[in-house]
């Protein structure tokens, strides 16, 4: 992007949606929810025209959008589908992380390859990047047998979102979304550090949701023991490399910012932090959206940081979404 032609907004990495389903099936997904010890008030629905009206209050010019369900590939590629309809309907508004079916390496090498053929009625913009889940269907992102798909995506030099699992259960009689985001996270980025995948396929964008969970918490811890000789090490990993991994990653602020932003910085740097908002699941309200963004422009300023450097950042991943959002004059709106 020239100076010229950039965007005004921020880009929001960290943004949820669902395909439209029936009263009947929300309220079944609420018994769900409850089941799990997450005690939503009513069924949920999705709604874009929803998302947009809050996103033009909250200086959100582009969101990414994703959603990973799990099951069967055939209602993953379905809500690719429909994630990638809202792109086509508002291409300077939404982008999309086309979700991958991790459990399965060749559905997974399809669906990159079905998402980004421009000759495809649904994705003649094609998808932004890839979001993955760290467990999906009982498989781990840390499987050895994933890596012909991130040679795929390193070849491609692909952004691609780690979200934690959202159908882990609850612990305690607490919902997991409140702890184990965090912890699962962790296990996950940890493990796959281990089998050097970080370090294999560096051209890889991997963004960490959530300031990257207590992965930042425990960067020092890593480095200080974690190529000590009772550390089983089956990739050699080297204490500098594993300092330099880490440096690599990036990290979203979604539901974090007020104390996973200072650790997260201190890993891998301000300009590895991009703004994300959780928006689109029953857990994130317009009030802890707008609390959250307001934890970022604090910390911003209480560390000397330019106004809107991490709502911006995330431009630089996606010059594509940079461009339509360029193409499409938008203003926030005034609240």
């Amino acid at each position: 992007m020239t100076s010229a032609r950039q965007p005004t907004g921020w880009l929001d990495i960290h943004g949820h949606f669902q395909v439209p389903k029936s009263e009947a099936a929300a309220r079944e997904g609420m018994k769900a929810f409850h089941q799990a010890c997450f005690l939503v008030q009513e069924p949920y629905h999705w709604q874009a025209d929803e998302t947009l009206r809050y996103n033009d209050t909250a200086g959100v010019q582009l969101q990414m959008l994703s959603a990973i369900p799990p099951g069967p590939v055939e209602g993953l590629r379905q809500s690719n589908d429909y994630g990638a309809q809202m792109v086509r309907q508002w291409p300077g508004r939404f982008g999309l992380l086309a979700g991958l079916p991790t459990d399965n390496p060749d559905a997974c090498l399809e669906e990159i390859q079905r998402v980004t053929d421009r000759n495809s009625e649904h994705y003649r913009i094609p998808a932004d990047g890839f979001a993955t889940s760290t467990v999906y269907n009982g498989v781990s992102l840390a499987d050895p047998r994933l890596r012909p798909v991130w040679e795929e995506l390193h070849t491609r030099r692909a952004v691609v979102h780690i979200h934690p699992n959202a159908l882990a259960p609850p612990q305690h009689g607490l919902p997991a979304p409140l702890v184990e985001v965090a912890l699962d996270t962790t296990r996950t980025v940890v493990a796959m550090l281990y089998q050097g995948v970080f370090r294999d396929f560096p051209d890889i964008v991997f963004v960490l949701g959530h300031c990257g969970a207590a992965v930042p918490v425990l960067s020092g811890r890593l480095a200080l023991l974690g190529t000590e000789s009772w550390v089983p090490n089956p990739q050699g990993l080297r204490r500098n490399e594993v300092e330099a991994t880490l440096r690599r990653l990036y990290v979203d602020t979604a539901a974090t910012a007020k104390t996973g932003l200072a650790p997260a910085v201190r890993m891998c740097g301000v300009a590895h932090c991009v703004y994300g908002s959780d928006c689109g699941v029953p857990c994130s309200t317009a009030t802890t959206m707008d609390e959250n963004r307001s934890d970022v422009g604090r910390f911003e300023m209480e560390n000397g940081i330019p106004p809107e450097t991490i709502g911006m950042n995330g431009w630089q991943l996606f010059p594509a979404a940079a461009e339509r959002a360029c193409q499409h004059p938008w203003t926030k709106e005034a609240v």
